[in-house]
């Protein structure tokens, strides 16, 4: 049976308990998603309590992190979503795709429903991508790839 949280709360306790577990067995977020068969971005997401792991991928992980069957069962429970609480970020790194969003969210918003139409980008049906490339001008670059399906406004 599916079962959701409405307070984020045991989530979140989690979330420590396995980074914590993550941390001390020194593995990466990779190791964490190729033992869940899943894809990173989703393993590293459900983990850190926002999505729901499917059965056998919640049991994966928490054997890998030496986690317990009450583990198992919240890796599996719809979260009570939202990793950011109220008001501005404060880390560096969330704090850059909120200014990204202040400054580009009006150009992409424009973009979107020039090609698309009235409608939303889905955080549902959704991939995401995080890559390492090299920077031509010397250093690294990040490529993010947020992939979502649109889903046009119906009238009603």
């Amino acid at each position: 049976m599916t079962h959701a949280q409405f307070d984020p709360t045991a989530r979140r306790l989690l979330a420590a308990a396995a980074v914590d577990a993550k941390t001390r067995k020194d593995l990466t977020w990779q190791q964490i998603a190729d033992a869940a068969e899943l894809s990173v971005a989703f393993v590293t997401a459900a983990v850190l309590g926002q999505h729901a792991l499917p059965e056998k991928a919640a049991k994966a992980v928490a054997k890998l992190l030496d986690l317990d069957a009450d583990a198992v069962m919240l890796l599996q429970t719809i979260p009570t979503r939202g990793s950011v609480p109220g008001g501005i970020p404060t880390d560096p790194t969330i704090y850059r795709f909120y200014e990204m969003l202040q400054v580009y969210g009006t150009t992409l918003k424009a973009l979107v429903h020039e090609q698309f139409g009235d409608g939303i980008i889905s955080a549902i049906n959704f991939k995401l991508d995080v890559k390492k490339v090299a920077d031509p001008e010397g250093g690294e670059r990040a490529v993010i790839t947020l992939d979502g399906k649109y889903l046009p406004t119906k009238p009603f």
